[in-house]
């Protein structure tokens, strides 16, 4: 389901502009987006693309899963930066362990924050058949530290009816796929499905191959994001072969309109094609596919620190994963030219700010330390305490509503911590067992606006071969 991206709207806008078709895009209710939000400080635009797996409506034709609460199948966060000549979409694994913040329901209550849980249980809060995309976007906002200017939701009926009216996708296997490989609870292998190789798949084709996770490499999630990113690149570079014209759009703008559910600010076809038409001069070697920085946490997958950090603070600075300004401002300076022309972080100063200390692990006297660190810094400690679970693996920083700046200062005395809001008023500092190895490991520097190698070394254009580099494991 990773599938149509930027791709979807820049065919339902400029199809729509072009061909003038009738009908409603169909939009959720912005109620439920938090008014905690970051502020909207970069020069590009983010997008939150998700693909559902409801199974209701025509969707239950397409197999897969059982039951009627919509699912967050996959989901990436698309930023367009501010020259709209680049764009990079970064995957969140749907196991990635978040804290997801209060969230809307349907009967108006808002849920309590919930710590350490899977991604994809935000769009879940509720269990309605259309899925709470307010509640991943909120999470998203939350993690990143990034506005997300509009989220689209895809479905299954959406994305196979896309694919069909493009005429199929060129894909590529790296082994013979077979039906036990797509639901693994056969008792048999089944037919063949797919042959080893390059091939072009549409319809329920299309559907099965992005949905398929068993059966290659270690049949992770992880891997299915790879071939996942090498699909949509396929797509993007096999509409734009096709040129965009009224011929070629009519079908796909159709499709693409019907595939999307949209927030309120992209509800109309104007709205749409002004912001479809921002990125028509992306072009496909600067079209990137990468994976927010991760680890397996047990059976799930954690969120590394600080590279994560450094890569939403890459974006938030219009930085290319190859470290490049593509903000639009004209500066023409490469990553190097500024980092010799910053000049030194000035010392974290804790004045005016109020701060509580909780030892989230079993090393005593943690609180204690940290409290002497602060207040050496000028914070003012109100409280020094135990946490409520011991169990912490890094220090985390709790923000009341309105306190986000000061929450990111305190954290820089913190190697490797993380901001989260909370509805509790203040700031809660909650220390890790990574403090607690090694408490003089403070980080006196702002994040980086460079990306991570890990990151940069493992990123996918949309012109790459698309045989390449199609699994983890």
């Amino acid at each position: 389901m990773f599938g149509l991206s930027f791709l979807v709207l820049l065919v339902a806008g400029v199809g729509w502009g072009y061909l003038k078709l009738g009908g409603s895009i169909a939009t959720f209710s912005a109620d439920g987006i938090s008014d905690n939000r970051p502020p909207d400080s970069s020069n590009g635009q983010n997008v939150l693309v998700i693909g559902s797996d409801s199974r209701s409506g025509d969707n239950v034709k397409l197999g897969g899963g059982t039951g009627t609460v919509g699912r967050s199948d996959t989901a990436f966060l698309l930023h367009v930066y501010g020259d709209r000549k680049h764009a990079v979409a970064v995957s969140i694994p749907r196991d990635a362990l978040v804290d997801i913040p209060a969230c809307k329901k349907p009967g108006g209550e808002w849920t309590a924050p919930q710590h350490d849980v899977m991604f994809n249980g935000a769009f879940s809060v509720g269990e309605t058949p259309e899925g709470n995309p307010a509640c991943t976007q909120n999470t998203v906002e939350q993690l990143t530290g990034l506005r997300v200017d509009h989220t689209v939701v895809i479905d299954f009926a959406g994305f196979s009816a896309l694919t069909s009216a493009v005429g199929g996708v060129p894909v590529c296997l790296p082994k013979d796929i077979y039906q036990r490989d797509l639901s693994p609870k056969r008792p048999t292998r089944g037919d063949l499905i797919f042959t080893k190789g390059p091939q072009s798949v549409s319809g329920q084709r299309a559907l099965d191959y992005v949905r398929l996770r068993h059966g290659i490499g270690d049949g992770s999630d992880i891997g299915r994001i790879k071939r996942q990113q090498a699909f949509v690149a396929s797509l993007v570079k096999k509409i734009k072969s096709q040129g965009l014209n009224p011929t070629t759009l009519l079908p796909l703008a159709k499709s693409a309109t019907d595939a999307m559910t949209v927030d309120p600010g992209l509800g109309s076809a104007d709205r749409l094609l002004s912001f479809a038409m921002s990125m028509k001069n992306v072009d496909l070697h600067n079209t990137k596919f990468v994976t927010v920085p991760w680890r397996y946490e047990g059976a799930r997958v954690a969120i590394v620190e600080p590279d994560a950090d450094a890569l939403w603070a890459a974006l938030k600075a219009d930085r290319t994963v190859d470290g490049k300004d593509a903000s639009g401002k004209g500066s023409g300076k490469d990553e190097k030219t500024d980092k010799e022309s910053t000049p030194p972080a000035a010392p974290v100063s804790g004045k005016g700010i109020d701060v509580a200390v909780y030892n989230g692990t079993t090393v005593t006297g943690l609180a204690a330390r940290a409290a002497e660190l602060l207040r050496s810094r000028d914070f003012t400690v109100t409280t020094t305490a135990t946490a409520s679970r011991q169990d912490h693996a890094t220090t985390v920083v709790e923000y009341g509503p309105g306190l986000r700046d000061e929450a990111e200062n305190t954290a820089r005395l913190f190697a490797g911590a993380r901001t989260t809001a909370s509805d509790v008023p203040g700031i809660q500092v909650i220390l890790g067992s990574s403090y607690a190895a090694n408490p003089s490991a403070a980080s006196e520097k702002p994040a980086s606006s460079g990306v991570p190698s890990a990151v940069a070394d493992a990123v996918r254009s949309a012109d790459d071969d698309p045989c390449a580099n199609l699994s983890y494991g």
